[in-house]
């Protein structure tokens, strides 16, 4: 079984995405997950070059690859104070960019092509001299493939040959595809061998090779995987694909599939993977893709109901690998597409078994149809389809029940003046009569804000629940402002750290805003196991 050589590059390559900006505790926290994983090699920026990486690696519990350039042209590399800086780091590793494309060569550093073969020479063994241990990042080498072969090829030779174990073969541009980059990777390794370079394919051998893949064509992951299966032994990405533009190779995609695709041998326990992309997009404040493979919340979500019938059969029957292999989970998701096995196997998914009680699977079935008909969205709101489930069952509980209530927005002042709006909600909770006025920037904040004053001194509970996404849509935009509008509300429980979403249907945005925070925090108060009290 082949060793491949895991490099994450989240907090150096992954931070360079546009809207993410991890602070010194991100960088630590990340870092932290990411040797829990099992990722050995960790870059954590470029030390000298910028303050908050050279604090990041000062303070950092956990070992760290220092990231950094060759030497400048025409300068010696003990008198390059950057070079200088990445030995000071204290990084037992060292990874430098070299140029391995002779127009960025010529244009952008503005020197000979000579000259950059002394470069990355004299850089790395520098680096040994200082002992520590380097690899190369070939930069922009495919495209250097197209514009002056030879050369790109002798820039992999010069490091090889001044000491480097690893040289990386970035597609920095990320505009290859995956027969492209085998066919590099073979010639290369010809070249390799005819100067005297044995390359090896498995990572705990001397002399291996690189990938580094950016997803400008959609083809980072697939580019990866060529490059592994053309003998490459080391594969660099991120994790949830983080990177300027299209973003990096997504790491978490590269190791499933090199694990239960191939055979490789890459982190010592994959079902940790779902955890780590989740607490990842926690930290960096980007919503996870619900759709990206093995760890978004659907990728094993099921809809059709043919896909549903011959899942009650066999699982493997419509999913390619078994879900908890990566620490995911099978999902059956209610629509109106759903049949009497979608319907049951939803239910045991939420912990109802209906096997015994088929008149209420068709009950059920029938209303969720009528339902979708009429606007509602349940695979959008699982916690709305469970209380209607709770409600077939006589199983729903009533926290409280509402008497009335009622929304005014106003604006004092010339127009561009701010807009204000007052809510007033009237019910019966904990045995008595609750009148409760709350204020917002719109009606739906102003009920919000309302019914929690309402409600919190019998379930005091609901302080930890907070709305964290209002969704609107108009169903029929023929008739304009007088459209059947569904709403979403999604909560979350910060003592559970969990989160949730409710749908509420009507012809009055605030009347289905109301059916869906009440509904919000209903479920809420279930699932934090409160006792009702009307």
């Amino acid at each position: 079984m082949r060793k491949i050589e895991i490099y994450d590059t989240t907090l150096r390559d992954g931070a360079q995405q546009q809207g993410v900006n991890f602070s010194v505790a991100d960088k630590i926290s990340i870092a932290t997950l990411l040797r829990d994983f099992g990722i050995e090699q960790i870059e954590g920026g470029w030390p000298g070059a910028i303050p908050k990486d050279t604090e990041f690696f000062a303070q950092s519990p956990v070992e760290l690859i220092a990231f950094g350039a060759t030497r400048k042209p025409k300068t010696a590399a003990k008198d390059d104070p950057q070079l200088q800086a990445l030995i000071d780091s204290g990084a037992k590793k060292v990874c430098v960019v070299a140029k391995s494309d002779i127009w960025h060569v010529k244009k952008s550093l503005q020197t000979t092509a000579a000259e950059n073969l002394k470069m990355v020479g004299d850089t790395i063994r520098y680096i040994f001299d200082n002992g520590r241990k380097a690899i190369v990042d070939a930069e922009h080498f495919f495209d250097g493939v197209k514009h002056d072969r030879d050369y790109a090829f002798s820039v992999v030779l010069q490091a090889f040959s001044s000491g480097a174990r690893c040289v990386v073969l970035c597609d920095t541009n990320g505009g290859s595809l995956p027969e492209d980059i085998s066919e590099v990777i073979g010639d290369l390794m010809i070249y390799l061998e005819a100067n005297s370079i044995a390359v090896s394919s498995d990572a705990r051998n001397e002399h291996i090779l690189g990938i580094h893949a950016h997803n400008d064509t959609g083809c980072a992951v697939a580019n990866s995987i060529a490059a592994v299966q053309a003998g490459v032994a080391h594969v660099q990405g991120t994790v949830n694909e983080y990177g300027e533009r299209t973003g990096n190779a997504n790491l978490l995609t590269i190791i499933a599939n090199l694990e239960l695709k191939l055979g490789f041998k890459t982190v010592p326990d994959l079902t940790r993977a779902f955890n780590l992309a989740h607490n990842i997009a926690e930290i960096a404040n980007i919503n996870l893709n619900v759709r990206q493979p093995y760890v978004g919340d659907i990728a094993f979500a099921h809809k059709a109901g043919l896909h549903a019938s011959a899942i009650k059969v066999d699982p493997d029957l419509y999913q390619h690998i078994d879900p908890t292999a990566v620490g995911n989970d099978l999902k059956m998701v209610v629509s109106e597409m759903a049949g009497r096995s979608s319907i049951a196997l939803k239910a045991d998914e939420l912990g109802f078994n209906l096997e015994d009680r088929p008149e209420l699977i068709t009950e059920l079935t029938a209303k969720v149809k009528d339902l979708e008909a009429s606007g509602y969205a349940f695979d959008s709101a699982d916690a709305s389809f469970e209380l209607l489930l709770r409600e077939v069952l006589e199983k729903k509980p009533r926290f409280f029940e509402v008497e009335s209530w009622r929304t005014i927005s106003e604006r004092q002042g010339p127009r561009g003046a701010e807009a204000v709006a007052e809510a007033t909600v009237k019910l019966r909770a904990g045995g008595k009569r609750s009148i409760a006025t709350g204020e917002g920037n719109g009606p739906v904040n102003a009920l919000d804000a309302a019914l929690r004053e309402a409600i919190s001194d019998v379930y005091p509970r609901i302080k930890d629940m907070e709305l964290t996404d209002y969704r609107v849509r108009l169903l029929d935009t023929s008739h304009g402002t007088d459209s059947i509008t569904r709403v979403l509300i999604t909560c979350y429980d910060r003592e559970r750290n969990h989160s949730w979403t409710t749908t509420g249907v009507g012809g009055n945005i605030v009347e289905s805003s109301w059916e869906a925070l009440t509904d919000c925090y209903i479920y809420g108060l279930i699932k934090a196991e409160v006792e009702p009290n009307v």
